[in-house]
């Protein structure tokens, strides 16, 4: 999927900078994201990408920049418009971050509490969204009875649950064998057709890249260093690009 000049980024960065006294990490930073796709963002350890997340979900304030998510600058927006944008928002951490003492049932259903409408409805949001990551017979288990795949799975559910426009992944297929990552990488590829969701995945992993990515994006430096298609960005006789398909 190339992108639309004619058409609005439902996540779009503009010269995003943020340093940590004399250490750099993102130096004019920009992106979109275009409505159904999934973007990929490389980059080595340390090249700026947690700190870039973390500016895009409001954990933490750039420097200068503006981020707009849905059309609006989030830093223009009061609290409580935010917290109601951020419902609008799934992300998917690393480690999973489910609630050990929850059941699976238990932690779905967390995350309705505030909204009043849904969790009259908690009974069919739950299991709908187990369904779509096939772990219904896993609903009344408890998070240390699940593998790390299935773990994966209930919390990709929950964040599921609020029927999020837009999916941040947070390298979805660490510390995952392959076999079942290549499951994770297949199920977000349904997660997107299903919901037409709008993805941003970060990832240090080629083969997840290759499978998942419309577009991808290299994060070099702390800049936006290249963007195109994986096969376009694999077959770029750059040496920093060629440095990530070795």
């Amino acid at each position: 999927m190339k992108k639309d000049t004619n058409i609005k980024p439902v996540l779009e960065i503009k010269n995003l900078n943020k340093s940590f006294d004399n250490n750099h990490v993102l130096i004019d930073f920009s992106m979109d994201l275009y409505k159904g796709e999934n973007l990929v963002i490389m980059g080595k350890s340390g090249s700026g990408k947690s700190v870039m997340i973390k500016c895009l979900v409001g954990l933490m304030y750039a420097d200068s920049g503006e981020i707009h998510i849905m059309g609006k600058d989030i830093s223009k927006l009061k609290q409580t418009d935010l917290n109601i944008l951020r419902t609008k928002i799934g992300f998917l951490f690393q480690g999973s971050a489910l609630y050990d003492s929850m059941t699976v049932r238990e932690n779905l259903e967390f995350p309705l509490r505030n909204h009043k409408e849904m969790y009259e409805n908690k009974d069919e949001l739950v299991i709908e969204s187990l369904e779509s990551v096939g772990l219904l017979s896993a609903i009344d288990l408890m998070p240390d009875e699940l593998s790390g795949g299935m773990k994966r799975r209930v919390a990709l559910a929950r964040t599921l649950i609020l029927k999020p426009k837009i999916m941040i992944y947070d390298e979805p297929t660490t510390g995952l064998d392959p076999i079942t990552a290549k499951e994770i990488i297949q199920l977000m590829r349904d997660i997107q057709e299903k919901y037409s969701t709008s993805s941003l995945i970060i990832t240090h992993d080629i083969d997840c890249a290759r499978v998942i990515s419309n577009r991808m994006i290299l994060l070099i430096d702390g800049t936006n260093y290249v963007e195109g298609t994986f096969k376009e960005l694999e077959n770029s006789k750059d040496k920093k690009v060629k440095s990530f398909f070795k």
